[in-house]
């Protein structure tokens, strides 16, 4: 992210939270595990990007035993929701592998960071 951010709003939710959302901006009517929206920068100021995130806790805690934890796959989702603002895009599976192996690393760097999230 090289870009000039500003704020952005992390809104965490669940299921039934999530999909009126998801059906309203992707015509999607079922949850999902993150949904992020960028906004450019307001003339005049000097604040950059801004953005929202929406992230499905109940997705996490649902997801996460099968994968590395609930902690760890709502640090995921946070980090694919920052990496969709920074704009990447998820719309071929390489894109897909190519997000995921950023996010990824993003999380090792994170560490101890990304952990205690869901207790």
């Amino acid at each position: 992210m090289d870009e000039a951010w500003g704020e952005v709003c992390i809104v965490l939710t669940d299921d039934a939270g999530i999909t009126p959302a998801n059906l309203e901006y992707f015509g999607k009517e079922r949850p999902t595990d993150v949904i992020s929206f960028r906004y450019d920068p307001v003339p005049g100021e000097d604040e950059g990007f801004s953005g929202d995130l929406i992230i499905n806790v109940d997705r996490a805690v649902q997801v996460g035993p099968e994968q590395n934890g609930a902690d760890y796959e709502l640090a995921l989702y946070m980090a694919h929701g920052f990496d969709h603002l920074s704009g990447a895009e998820d719309d071929t599976p390489e894109k897909k592998q190519a997000m995921l192996a950023t996010e990824t690393a993003w999380l090792e760097e994170a560490g101890e960071m990304a952990t205690g999230l869901v207790a």
